[in-house]
């Protein structure tokens, strides 16, 4: 079975990132046995100031080197954007089909806590991507935290879907058929870029694609009063979540509320936002935060398609021959051509 690649197996210790916790098969019983590979693969460790430039190191270590002749069918090319006073340029993977008239086009934000990865990381998922829906794709490299935090993303993420909106008929996309899609953390700025092109008028979104988003600080998560310990426990835990929302946001308990707008899973009106696929595991921390988003979108007047996978885990999609991830990448691809296609 395929596993797209995670910092590396593991033992008592993963190099550059300290001690770790054991995980049982007792541990995994609520956790669908396909995914077991996924929780073996990947350190269980916390993100920390400590341990971010370990696993910073091994994301830099797994990168994947783009080889054209994997993949004929699909060009990739790197783009450079100018960016604003602070971000000199903006660096974006551009992906395309070679022969087939592009689709529709989505603005791809990795994932990553906001504190790491880049785009590198979901080359192998976005070829596949174009290939399913005809869509060309431009995977962001935003800036990351602690160093640079919020807007300091979002705002490369606007700058890029402005570059993108731009080159439309230069690059043979679909007029009025642009879209964003994230993972994660990226599903979190993915969802706030909605927010943000709607309230400056900037690039009309025909959908938004957010797999298990991160969108709300852990003080402010219905997950506290939800009680449920199933969740969190594996991938992305409370404490990796609570220390990268505080390098993003930093460690002020109270958040004012012009940046409480600007984050999706808090701003007070959800109206007029694009349609939304939203998709998470049962088991994931995000899981409360994303039904709740859901539920909020739908009573703003807002088309959503919301699917959660029973025995799944953050970033379960990983496992790709899983049957959950089929299921989910399905459902997922659907969406994007019956939005952009």
């Amino acid at each position: 079975m395929n596993v797209e690649r995670v910092p590396g197996q593991h033992d008592n210790k993963s190099e550059g990132l300290g001690e770790t916790r054991n995980v049982t098969a007792m541990d995994k019983q609520d956790v669908d046995p396909a995914l077991w590979p996924l929780v073996d693969a990947f350190p269980p460790i916390d993100v920390s100031a400590e341990t971010l430039p370990g696993f910073r190191a091994a994301m830099v270590e797994l990168t994947v080197k783009i080889d054209p002749a994997t993949h004929p069918d699909v060009r990739i090319e790197t783009v450079t954007i100018p960016g604003d006073a602070s971000a000199a340029g903006i660096r974006c993977l551009y992906f395309r089909p070679v022969t087939a008239t592009s689709a529709g086009a989505l603005l791809h934000v990795h994932g990553g806590g906001f504190v790491m990865a880049s785009p590198e990381a979901d080359v192998a998922r976005n070829v596949e991507l174009v290939r399913a829906t005809s869509c060309s794709i431009l995977s962001v490299d935003y800036r990351l935290a602690p160093e640079h935090p919020h807007p300091a993303a979002l705002e490369d993420c606007h700058t890029a879907l402005q570059w993108l909106a731009a080159q439309v008929k230069s690059r043979g996309v679909a007029a009025g058929r642009i879209g964003v899609i994230g993972e994660s953390a990226g599903g979190g700025l993915a969802a706030s870029l909605a927010l943000m092109v709607r309230k400056r008028s900037s690039v009309p979104l025909a959908c938004q694609v957010l797999i298990y988003p991160m969108l709300v600080p852990p003080e402010r998560s219905v997950a506290i009063t939800a009680q449920d310990a199933r969740i969190g426990r594996y991938i992305w835990t409370r404490a990796s979540n609570s220390y990268c929302w505080s390098a993003n946001l930093g460690s002020t308990p109270t958040l004012s509320s012009e940046v409480a707008a600007t984050l999706a899973g808090l701003a007070p009106d959800l109206s007029g936002l694009p349609p939304a696929f939203i998709a998470v595991g049962d088991l994931d921390l995000f899981v409360h935060d994303n039904l709740a988003y859901a539920s909020r979108l739908l009573a703003a007047g807002c088309s959503v398609e919301a699917h959660v996978y029973p025995g799944a885990i953050h970033a379960f999609d990983r496992m790709v021959e899983a049957d959950v991830s089929v299921r989910f990448t399905r459902e997922m691809t659907g969406f994007i051509q019956r939005h952009l296609g």
